[in-house]
């Protein structure tokens, strides 16, 4: 998985996993991935930090100053209303992902397959969620199989 930071053509700016580089472009030039600010398609990949290890075994941080504070974008700082739009929008998400994980069934990698298998009626219909390639996700959406693509937020600690 890769994490990208990404901004839109309005300038808002957000970050949103992948399976990989080419995911990221196949999906950005379907125009599948929208802004959760302002739900803008056109949207591309923002200047990073890079991840830096700070030792053997421990994890990679971003290496940003303590001080600086966030860009929107042509080194503008980000609005504090832009800020509590995307908390709500967080919390939205987190609380969506707890109420998927609460009533569907995790299958991970097999969810095209058991998709499949519900659509054409060859197990009993439930809620199911995982993951899936984007062939696989085209391939779905051209058999008629109704599924739907969510922003999946880490979960927090708080």
């Amino acid at each position: 998985m890769i994490k990208y930071e990404l901004r839109c053509a309005e300038g808002h700016g957000f970050e949103a996993w992948f399976r990989n580089g080419d995911a990221f472009e196949s999906q950005a030039a379907a125009a599948e991935i929208s802004c959760p600010h302002c739900g803008d398609r056109q949207v591309a990949k923002a200047p990073m930090a890079p991840s830096i290890a700070k030792s053997r075994g421990r994890e990679a941080v971003p290496v940003v100053s303590a001080g600086a504070p966030q860009a929107t974008g042509a080194g503008v700082p980000a609005d504090p209303a832009d800020a509590a739009r995307r908390k709500e929008a967080m919390e939205i998400l987190a609380e969506l992902r707890r109420k998927v994980e609460e009533n569907c069934d995790y299958v991970g990698d097999r969810f095209a397959e058991e998709a499949r298998r519900i659509h054409y009626g060859e197990t009993d219909a439930r809620g199911i969620y995982g993951e899936t390639s984007e062939t696989e996700a085209r391939e779905l959406a051209e058999e008629g199989v109704s599924f739907s693509r969510i922003p999946w937020v880490p979960r927090s600690d708080a």
